[in-house]
């Protein structure tokens, strides 16, 4: 049964050719980025609390797989709601899916520490932004081999759905610290839009960075459901969040009486042990607070995608947005967690400054830092801006494991492993 909510248009592929298959674009598209290496590494990269340092916490794997849950299941409710959707039109889930298990590709290991100091390092380079790097990955260097690197030729719909933010990092009229695109990746965003003239209105401010498909919409209101709700189990769990110090933070905040509703959910939940029950039925809520709307803009008479836009119910919203402030103020802001903040920006400032003494200053190179692919995309490079991408590519790909490992191999004399980080 054909969805009529796509047209061919959506479903072209980057290099405008499509082989035969008993599989649609959007199926191939998610195939592909389950079976790619950088969706295995996500298994080893920090979600909140470091990979590795407890069993039952989420990592960017699973929060990704739980992402694509939520996803599917709110083009599956807004089928069940019936008009505008129906069987033969509606939000492709196999499309969702593969968006939200690729949102976040590019982002490096350490987290939000890590993706932090990069940004500080790129920040005369073109900038690093983490879901920049993902298209970045999509588009350009997926697959890499001995011959080189080279994207998986995605489907138009695919591409457009990664793109949280469309303004480019020299349009700012500062470098930006985040929400942004490389500067080189304005051919996709041409290529995502067809060409199209981009109105005078949408490039004030961040107005053209709230310009999403509904797919994008779907999977960044998913992401919010997820890791609102999911950080504040796994911080629990962990024992960062305690009643006491929950307690104290609402002290110093201004509760007002919804607030404290959800306060008294959360503490009854965990006085009765009924934490992860009670929040999974909040994802629940959190999926039929979806509805459906149309818009009118520059794109919407080309596809449908930019014709609806994803309504969330308010209430939903706020709720999403106090138990995020909680886990920020409580968790992030943590001393566990800025001790770790200083060691992502000791691991990846070292290995930088290794690689730019080594890979980038002139003169003789005085030792082989990288893995032989890895040093050969750079020497291939023909500027600095070039070549300190490539050396950011390497350090944003690496897990945690495979990162504190480099770093002790280079800078502990009594770490004497020579296993190979990749």
């Amino acid at each position: 049964m054909q969805n009529t909510f796509y047209t061919a248009f959506d479903a072209e592929t980057l290099d405008g050719r499509r082989k035969p298959d008993y599989r649609s674009a959007f199926q191939v598209d998610r195939d592909r980025v389950i079976h790619s290496h950088a969706f295995r590494k996500l298994q080893s990269k920090t979600q909140v609390f470091l990979s590795g340092e407890y069993d039952f916490y989420r990592t960017r794997l699973t929060h990704s797989m739980e992402v694509a849950q939520i996803g599917r299941s709110i083009c599956h409710y807004l089928v069940s709601r019936g008009r505008p959707m129906r069987d033969q039109f509606h939000i492709d889930s196999d499309l969702v899916e593969a968006i939200c298990l690729a949102h976040d590709l590019g982002h490096p290991p350490f987290g939000h520490q890590g993706e932090r100091t990069l940004q500080e390092l790129m920040k005369t380079h073109g900038g690093f932004e983490g879901n920049a790097q993902t298209l970045h990955l999509l588009t350009e260097t997926i697959y890499q081999n001995e011959s080189g690197v080279r994207g998986m030729q995605p489907s138009r719909a695919l591409l457009d759905g990664v793109l949280k933010y469309k303004k480019l990092y020299g349009e700012f009229p500062t470098p930006p610290s985040q929400h942004f695109l490389y500067d080189p990746q304005r051919v996709y965003r041409d290529y995502v839009l067809a060409g199209e003239e981009i109105p005078a209105a949408l490039h004030a401010g961040e107005a053209l960075n709230a310009f999403k498909s509904v797919e994008c919409q779907v999977m960044d209101w998913a992401d919010d459901a997820a890791y609102s709700l999911n950080d504040i189990v796994d911080g629990v769990k962990a024992g960062f969040l305690t009643l006491e110090r929950i307690e104290r933070w609402a002290a110093g905040e201004a509760i007002d009486a919804g607030q404290q509703r959800l306060l008294d959910t959360l503490f009854d939940a965990i006085h009765g042990d009924r934490l992860e029950s009670v929040f999974s039925m909040k994802i629940g809520r959190f999926i039929q607070a979806c509805r459906l709307r149309e818009r009118d803009n520059f794109m919407a008479a080309k596809t449908n995608r930019y014709r609806f836009e994803l309504v969330v119910a308010p209430e939903a919203e706020r709720e999403a947005a106090f138990f995020k402030k909680l886990a920020n103020d409580i968790i992030f802001e943590s001393p566990q967690l800025h001790q770790m903040e200083h060691k992502a920006r000791l691991v990846l400032s070292s290995l930088w400054d290794s690689c730019w003494c080594n890979y980038v200053e002139t003169g003789p190179r005085v030792i082989r830092i990288l893995p032989r692919n890895a040093g050969a995309l750079i020497d291939a490079e023909t500027t600095v801006a070039g070549k300190a991408r490539r050396i950011c590519d390497w350090l944003a790909g690496l897990t945690d494991g495979m990162i504190v490992r480099t770093y002790r191999r280079l800078f502990d004399p009594e770490f004497g492993s020579i296993w190979t980080p990749g």
